[in-house]
């Protein structure tokens, strides 16, 4: 996206679109073969989306705040009704080994809720926004699909796997496990042992948007633009599953 594209009358769900469209072109061109040697891929994919995300957001909401996984954190956000919450690169593992299961988060806090939100998950060339028409689910399984992490399962979250009798996904990043239940491919996201607020912020404003119930495991509501931005858990899930998961969260705390 050149910069000179911005239009001051954009929605904040549009520049949150054109922002995450803009920084996933610039790291799938990143792992084109041979454009990046593989050891420089992480931390060149990192630094360069992140350069891109805040010139593009300082043009487009120059009065806004930005916390950003890849940047220093400014105190100053903590007054402000407006904050950017983004993650240039969400699984930057996955990005190192060229799946497509990372993604870009673009989020807006507004009073400490997350109503607008971009997740692209650039090599899959998938959008998904706050401001896409609600999706239309198929009917609720009785046996549920789990969207859980590849490498490091919680043992809260394979206890409630296991109560739930839930077929288990294994997936990357948290933005494209949280799209997965988006999108119908699975009906659980429960995630517990350590996230920050931009590591759900994008996601759980497009889950919002689309209906779906997203709160911390412990029932509570996700709070963003904290001094202490560490928000270590959360639950995204068809709303019909929601009481079910957070009695058996509590069973198994």
């Amino acid at each position: 996206m050149n910069p000179a594209d911005q239009n001051p009358d954009q929605t904040d769900a549009q520049v949150a679109r054109r922002v995450a469209l803009a920084a996933a072109a610039l790291l799938r061109d990143l792992c084109v073969a041979g454009a990046c040697a593989d050891a420089d891929l992480g931390p060149r994919g990192d630094s360069e989306a992140n350069a891109l995300i805040l010139d593009l957001l300082r043009r487009a909401r120059p009065d806004d705040y930005v916390l950003s996984e890849e940047s220093a954190d400014d105190g100053l956000r903590c007054s402000a009704r407006r904050v950017w919450v983004v993650d240039p690169l969400d699984g930057t593992r996955e990005f190192r080994e060229r799946r497509d299961d990372w993604a870009v988060h673009i989020g807006l806090a507004i009073d400490s809720v997350p109503v607008i939100g971009a997740v692209a998950l650039p090599a899959a060339r998938r959008i998904y926004g706050s401001d896409d028409t609600p999706p239309r689910w198929d009917t609720v399984p009785a046996r549920p699909r789990m969207v859980v992490s590849r490498t490091r399962a919680h043992p809260v979250v394979d206890a409630v796997a296991a109560a739930l009798d839930a077929d288990l996904i294994p997936m990357g990043s948290a933005g494209a496990k949280a799209m997965a239940v988006v999108d119908g491919r699975a009906e659980i996201y429960l995630h517990a042992g350590g996230q920050y607020e931009w590591d759900n912020c994008a996601p759980v404003a497009v889950a919002r948007a689309a209906g779906l119930h997203t709160s911390r495991i412990d029932g509570s509501a996700l709070v963003y633009n904290c001094r202490d931005p560490l928000l270590p858990d959360v639950l995204i899930c068809r709303p019909e599953y929601a009481a079910r998961v957070l009695a058996e969260v509590a069973r198994a705390s």
